[in-house]
């Protein structure tokens, strides 16, 4: 029998500038201190797009219509405890200004050739290929 298998969803919220945004994850959580793509858990009753739409208002205060997301790529990536498939979309369009609402340590824009420079979970690796 396999691991559990998570489905999330993350945003490469994009600036005109070409920079991206990662947010770092609160010192409470695991992999605690690690800068990543916005996003989270798909609720069963959510798609995919709801389910960003919902995080990226609730983790950072911006509002976002599903029609402003464009399918980027996907992750399938085994962790210890289980499986995480993270479906990534990216965004050029968002109204409000960023506001840390869970606790998370802190946030940077940055241009994708200096993600390298970020440390980030596993699974976002492969993001960064893309950009």
């Amino acid at each position: 029998m396999g691991s559990k298998i998570v489905w999330v969803v993350a945003a490469v919220l994009q600036k005109s500038t070409g920079e991206v945004l990662v947010v770092q994850r609160p010192p409470h959580r695991s992999m605690a201190g690690l800068w990543e793509f916005p996003g989270g858990k798909i609720e069963s009753y959510e798609t995919p797009e709801q389910a960003l739409v919902r995080e990226l208002h609730e983790e950072l205060g911006l509002s976002v219509d599903c029609k402003d997301l464009v399918p980027l790529t996907f992750v399938s990536h085994t962790y210890s405890d289980f499986h995480l498939v993270m479906l990534v979309y990216r965004c050029q369009t968002w109204k409000g200004r960023i506001v840390l609402k869970e606790n998370q340590a802190d946030y940077a824009w940055t241009f994708a050739k200096d993600l390298i420079t970020f440390p980030m979970p596993p699974a976002d690796l492969p993001i960064l290929e893309l950009l």
